[in-house]
């Protein structure tokens, strides 16, 4: 639920603070925009501002697996101007991440793919602390995500993205997770109880004295200032997420609004859990076999009907596709970039996208 607390008078479109007025607020404090920023980040700042531009510059990013949305995710907060960005992958550079992975240089084949994305990186913007750790997510302390103010999940088992939500919110970090499977991509956001601003666009009122006419019109509809809102949305915790009952009269009345690929994501995060890998065109017909097997039991146990997915699904979820990791990873880094900015509605909580069809949606599932 969105709460509106107040509004604040800001300047007309296209007045926002620029390069100059960056520069001169540098020397402000420890969050301050040097001279270099300002000259670098100046488009980002007259869209979302100086003040948004600040925190993004003050933020820390953890991103987990280095595929191929992990790299469409780390060239979009790296661009942005986060403070640093931690790439955390334990796998090494396999055949199949060169069909996506463009931080990855060719000769790559069986290094570490966090290490061998980080040259790349850090060339897309000095400004930015690039780090690779060569590391598992599975035996890192909850002492160590504390270290960031977001924490992005690709590549994990369900039981690890349970397990670091609830980390996350307990210790007030952001946490957002995605993937891309074949055609079929997804994000998902917990942010907590987030707080944000909205820029609306307040509308004069026509002019006295003005005859009827064209001109009556123009002045009723002339903008001259925009105000920033404050606002409030809560989340809920991927655990509650994933475990939505379909039972009750209203959530039988939702089912049908609802994506099949929310159901698509449960059979997929079941296979990655006990497969320990994800749906490969080297083994598709075992893998078929098995997708077919789990989608029965999903679904089962959701207490949905089978029909939900149709028996072709599985065709669909081999490998990652460039584009889909593009799409998703645009949107997954956009809302990364909202949360730590504060500036403008995060979407509560997936978003899924079908490359099949090219399109997305956003979906808020969680317990009524």
């Amino acid at each position: 639920m969105v709460e509106q607390e107040k509004e604040e008078p800001r300047r007309g479109p296209g007045e926002g603070a620029g390069g100059e007025e960056a520069a001169a607020a540098a020397g402000g404090g420890a969050l301050a925009i040097s001279e270099e920023e300002a000259a670098q980040y100046d488009r980002q700042i007259r869209l979302w501002g100086l003040e948004a531009q600040k925190r993004l510059r003050a933020s820390r990013v953890l991103l987990v697996g280095m595929k191929g949305l992990g790299a469409e995710v780390a060239k979009n907060l790296i661009l942005a101007g986060v403070k640093g960005l931690t790439m955390l992958d334990h796998q090494q550079v396999s055949p199949e991440d060169t069909q996506a992975q463009f931080l990855i240089p060719v000769g790559s084949l069986g290094k570490n793919r966090a290490e061998a994305s980080l040259e790349r990186a850090q060339d897309l913007n000095p400004m930015v602390d690039v780090k690779a750790d060569p590391g598992n997510v599975e035996q890192k302390t909850e002492e160590f995500f504390t270290c960031f103010d977001v924490v992005c999940l690709t590549c994990c088992s369900r039981e690890v993205l349970v397990k670091i939500d609830q980390i996350c919110h307990k210790n007030g970090i952001r946490f957002f997770m995605g993937d891309v499977f074949g055609c079929h991509g997804y994000m998902f956001a917990n942010l907590g109880e987030h707080e944000f601003v909205e820029e609306k666009m307040k509308v004069a009122k026509a002019s006295r004295g003005v005859e009827d006419g064209p001109d009556t019109k123009k002045a009723k509809l002339d903008v001259t200032e925009t105000t920033l809102v404050k606002k409030r949305v809560s989340f809920c915790l991927l655990k509650e997420a994933l475990s939505v009952g379909w039972s009750s009269e209203k959530a039988a009345a939702a089912l049908k609004r609802t994506t099949p690929d929310y159901f698509l994501l449960q059979v997929l995060l079941k296979f990655r859990t006990e497969k320990g890998r994800d749906p490969s065109p080297q083994s598709s017909a075992e893998d078929t076999e098995a997708l077919l097997q789990m989608r029965a039991e999903v679904l089962d146990t959701l207490g949905v009907g089978a029909d939900l997915l149709p028996a072709d699904f599985a065709s669909s979820c081999f490998s990652e596709m460039a584009p889909v990791c593009a799409v998703v990873g645009g949107v997954l880094g956009q809302e990364v970039v909202k949360a730590l900015s504060q500036r403008d509605p995060p979407l509560n909580n997936f978003f899924f996208f079908d490359g099949m069809k090219g399109n997305g949606v956003v979906e808020c599932l969680a317990p009524s």
